[in-house]
């Protein structure tokens, strides 16, 4: 399904108060590589279930507001990362503990984790070590753009939020090339090529 027929499908569902069903239809869409994306910036795969869960949440809650300035793909990857700065940031005591009232939601984030743990096995061993020595900020930036092919701007929204005005998303962009660059000049030279 191609994001603008989605968006439409999670505007109606939304629309009939149905904010359940869209974030199911959400997570049954992009959950793997939500999954694999939250996987790669953290340290375990229990950090990255718990980060998965986390964003599943708050993706419920947040749709009766999200107003469609960016699709709900560029949607999710931001409150994937603010789910993975959360997880990374407190220790696991102090964590919330997040759990949907809705068994759908809860059932399609753990089909979803699950099945990207799966998938995505090889390609988290062979980008790991040299992913890992990067920093967050470039670890998201490498990616959203490589892995997730998101454009420079939908980035420059899940790096500042949906607040951000035109001029700030341009100007973002603009650096976010350059940051990249750069990231990949690192890489490569961490992979020796």
């Amino acid at each position: 399904m191609d994001t603008d027929e989605l968006d439409a499908k999670v505007r109606a569902y939304v629309a009939r108060g149905q904010a359940d069903r869209a974030t199911e239809k959400i997570l049954r869409e992009y959950g793997d590589e939500l999954a694999r994306y939250l996987r790669s910036q953290l340290a375990s795969d229990a950090d990255a279930q718990e980060a998965f869960s986390r964003m599943s949440e708050q993706l419920w809650k947040s749709l009766a507001h999200f107003d469609g300035r960016c699709s709900t793909r560029t949607w999710c990857y931001m409150l994937a990362r603010h789910s993975a700065i959360y997880i990374r940031t407190l220790p696991r005591h102090q964590r919330e503990q997040l759990v949907s009232s809705f068994p759908s939601i809860q059932q399609a984030a753990t089909e979803m984790f699950s099945a990207s743990l799966v998938e995505g096995a090889h390609q988290h061993e062979v980008y790991t070590e040299a992913k890992e020595a990067l920093d967050p900020d470039d670890r998201t930036l490498l990616v959203l753009r490589i892995d997730r092919n998101l454009s420079w701007s939908e980035i420059a929204v899940v790096l500042l939020g949906e607040d951000a005005s035109e001029p700030e998303l341009t100007k973002k962009s603009a650096s976010l090339r350059k940051q990249f660059e750069r990231v990949k000049a690192e890489l490569a030279k961490k992979l020796g090529r």
